[in-house]
């Protein structure tokens, strides 16, 4: 193979393991993030609607001090509830208005995940067409599908 060819080859593969791979690597970190504040809304709206299902008014609970130093607390009056709303912010809801928060807040997560899963499919597809290209240039023969390779 001629230096052209072994430079080229070099220069793409350089840009799959600095460029391409870690912008995948950080994406699907990312998308877990979400997955996380999804599942974390997702146990609030659960809560809540047991909690209005068996009509509870007052609650006897574990609450953690840090360091996982719990201390027992009692809560007199549930018709309000604080809910984080980031940035270290907390919003007082009654349960209606914090049901409603947590479905918004809930589908603004669901449209942020289907962002982060097209952009993670546009970064493998690049890799594979670079990856294709890389192929091309070493003049190696086109790997076969699974099915065509059995028939």
């Amino acid at each position: 193979m001629d230096s052209y060819r072994q430079e080229k080859v070099q220069k793409f593969e350089e840009f799959v393991d600095r460029r391409l791979k870690p912008d995948l690597t950080r994406a699907i970190a990312e998308r877990d993030k979400v997955f996380e504040q999804q599942k974390i809304f997702s146990d609030l709206r659960k809560n809540i609607e047991n909690l209005e299902k068996n009509s509870v008014t007052s609650l006897r609970t574990l609450v953690n001090l840090g360091s996982e130093v719990y201390m027992q607390a009692d809560v007199p009056d549930m018709q309000h509830i604080f809910v984080d709303i980031g940035l270290g912010f907390h919003v007082e809801f009654t349960w209606s208005e914090a049901l409603k928060f947590t479905s918004q807040r809930e589908d603004k997560i669901a449209r942020e995940i289907d962002e982060y899963t097209r952009l993670i499919a546009s970064i493998k597809a690049q890799i594979k067409l670079v990856c294709e290209g890389i192929r091309e240039l070493l003049q190696l023969p086109a790997e076969t599908s699974v099915q065509e390779a059995i028939f």
